[in-house]
């Protein structure tokens, strides 16, 4: 493809467009995505050049021009940061109120499936934060009836929910993994 004059001083004014884009920025980088942007809107605005003026004063200007454009850009934006950066986001871990929502479902349904005299010492110890004490003069039965219960429901509900003993059923949740 034939080059036009106008395309060959242009190419001849890129070490200029270059030094002056990097004393604009001070990032070479940055300088040569600038002195790109400068010739492609030199080139499609070719036809707006005045024959007789000087190409290197207008390309100046038009590069001058896309880096004020680009710092009114980035004030218009604001400051961004990567969420995977952001320490603390604010509401809740999603995967974790999840998690801990399926465990409560799973260990009511579970408790549902209890010995009533089973559910109800559980509930009163573990649900209600009753002492031994409390919960034997609540049932009217003895501290080592209420003991026993509790130790066969609380098996009896850890086999039903598949857990080893002393695992918790919100194991993950709590510590906000999986």
């Amino acid at each position: 493809m034939p080059s036009s004059p106008f395309a060959e001083e242009l190419v001849a004014l890129l070490p200029r467009l270059r030094r002056f884009a990097r004393s604009l920025c001070g990032d070479a980088t940055l300088a040569d995505d600038l002195v790109q942007l400068a010739c492609e809107r030199a080139l499609k605005a070719q036809d707006t050049f005045e024959e007789g003026t000087r190409l290197d004063a207008w390309a100046f200007r038009i590069l001058r021009n896309v880096w004020l454009d680009g710092i009114r850009k980035k004030k218009s934006e604001g400051v961004s940061e990567p969420v995977e950066d952001a320490v603390e986001l604010s509401g809740e871990d999603g995967r974790r109120v999840a998690h801990a929502s399926l465990a409560a479902s799973a260990v009511f349904e579970a408790m549902a499936r209890l010995a009533p005299d089973h559910r109800e010492v559980l509930t009163l110890v573990c649900v209600e934060d009753m002492s031994y004490r409390e919960a034997a003069e609540k049932l009217g039965a003895p501290i080592g009836t209420v003991m026993s219960r509790l130790s066969r429901a609380r098996r009896a509900l850890g086999e039903a929910l598949g857990l080893a003993d002393g695992e918790s059923p919100l194991e993950g949740a709590e510590a906000g993994g999986s």
